[in-house]
């Protein structure tokens, strides 16, 4: 991240004249906890050392400008409503703006220079991890730190619905903002109460396998997998799947479809796995954590049917080679899977990957090293 601070000021010095204050927020992963957030579960997400770094100074002027590094992409913008930029990126930078606005909060026009090592298309959420680090800065800046941490994980979630038309769940910024180094979160969906977990598996390490394959798909399969929840939540007479047991689910085992009875089988069994996970982590356990993994992936496979031949392929070559632990990450049909590698098989296992995918499907699938860290941030 150094080197990218450095990178930041020069850009920033060479563009403004002057220099400004350097925040950054991470990227994400998700251990365990998969479709479980739209069913009233538990999410048990962690920051990643891969995210966004910008540099900010209030400017006296009546528009901000700002500039994209990655994109080598500049533009300016008012603060009103009426002065969305056109640039999709930069509608996150405005979003974020306007939602502090629109809360009470103050915000006045600033420049920006900002940069990021969050793979693109991997799922690791370098979206929110923008909306986090201009959140923070604006909050640092002209808020004295005033927004609570939630607020400004919701002003990130609501510049995605608002601004960027992704109806997303929370649990993106939750993590970005939230994000401690050595540590997951459980993030309770339906009463937004959570607490870290130590994650420090100094045997270990935590590697994401990027198929760079992604299905499109018809008929919104995301839409199709809640509403089976949904039906089968009714016929139980609950909200959410979430109060769910197995034996309520087998007492109306003859009521319901055989595909809504496996999609619910799925959601109550990775609420008990993530509870599962929790309790492995605190004496340490990371055989419990891989095991409980594996059972997540047999289960989008199997039961939630969101798995694809190629993520499928990866997780068999995972198991075969004695990953303690590996699944699917993410929504879906491609993607990622992130595996929990004991460090006498890293190397191995990244030459096998590669070449056994490469042989299967014309392709090596990009290997990232992720290890858990600090959200966002001022950068002294």
């Amino acid at each position: 991240m150094e080197e990218m601070k450095e990178k930041i000021s020069k850009a920033f010095q060479d563009r403004f004249g002057v220099d400004g204050t350097v925040y950054a927020s991470a990227g994400r992963i998700n251990l365990i906890g998969e479709h479980t957030d739209y069913n009233g579960g538990f999410v048990f997400p962690g920051a990643i050392d891969k995210g966004i770094m910008a540099e900010l100074r209030p400017n006296g002027l009546e528009k901000c400008r700002v500039y994209s590094m990655d994109l080598d992409e500049y533009t300016e913008f008012g603060l009103k409503e009426e002065d969305a930029p056109k640039e999709s990126w930069a509608r996150y930078v405005f979003g974020v703006a306007r939602e502090v606005l629109k809360r009470g909060g103050r915000v006045e026009c600033f420049d920006a220079v900002f940069a990021g090592n969050v793979p693109l298309g991997a799922g690791l959420s370098s979206s929110a991890a923008l909306e986090s680090c201009f959140a923070f800065a604006l909050n640092d800046m002209f808020n004295d730190n005033s927004i609570s941490k939630f607020d400004l994980a919701r002003i990130g979630q609501s510049t995605e619905h608002n601004y960027c038309g992704v109806n997303c769940g929370i649990m993106d910024q939750f993590a970005s903002v939230f994000g401690r180094e050595g540590n997951l979160m459980r993030l309770d969906c339906r009463s937004m109460e959570y607490e870290y977990f130590p994650f420090n598996p100094k045997e270990y390490q935590l590697v994401l396998v990027d198929s760079r394959v992604k299905h499109e798909l018809k008929d919104s399969p995301y839409n199709k997998r809640r509403e089976s929840c949904e039906r089968v939540a009714r016929q139980l007479g609950l909200e959410t799947l979430r109060d769910a047991t197995m034996e309520d689910l087998n007492g109306v085992k003859s009521e319901i479809t055989a595909e809504d009875y496996f999609r619910a089988k799925f959601v109550i069994e990775e609420k008990d796995r993530v509870l599962a996970v929790c309790e492995a982590l605190e004496k340490g356990d990371y055989e419990t954590v891989g095991k409980k993994m594996y059972e997540t992936h047999a289960g989008l496979s199997k039961d939630y049917e969101v798995s694809c031949e190629e993520l499928d392929f990866l997780n068999d070559v995972a198991k075969e080679m004695g990953v303690t632990g590996s699944r699917i990450m993410g929504g879906g049909f491609g993607g990622c899977t992130i595996n929990l590698v004991p460090n006498a098989l890293h190397d191995n296992f990244i030459k096998e990957a590669k070449k056994r995918f490469n042989e299967a499907y014309g392709h090596e699938p990009k290997i990232y090293d992720v290890v858990i860290s600090d959200g966002a941030r001022k950068v002294e």
